[in-house]
């Protein structure tokens, strides 16, 4: 798993951050102090606990009332805005600019 440093050198990251279970933020690394602050980070770590909570049970119900299988246990997801985006996996997550990230790559980081 890439440290919150390596995280936030990626193209378009402008900030990189982990959380606790309740999605209290823990600790970050902002790049761009102009684009994000850590009352938004917190908050995006409330929002990405919310999900995968959400994500979850949505897949369990998926698998359990058809054939299909493969979607669960859910590993984590992204946030798309205009401007910006959220990719989370697991109790960390990073913050992107969309005109000048790698979405995917930075989701395999996050795991890696």
């Amino acid at each position: 798993m890439s440290d919150l440093k390596t995280l936030s050198t990626m193209p378009g990251v402008v900030a990189a951050f982990e959380f606790d279970d309740h999605g209290r933020l823990e600790n970050e690394v902002i790049t761009d102090g102009g684009a994000i602050d850590r009352e938004t980070l917190d908050l995006l770590g409330h929002l990405c606990v919310a999900n995968m909570a959400i994500g979850a049970m949505q897949a369990r119900g998926w698998e359990g009332m058809s054939d299909v299988k493969g979607f669960y246990p859910v590993q984590g997801f992204t946030f798309v805005g205009l401007d910006w985006s959220t990719v989370s996996r697991g109790r960390r997550a990073a913050v992107l600019s969309n005109n000048h990230a790698d979405v995917d790559a930075v989701y395999e980081a996050l795991a890696g």
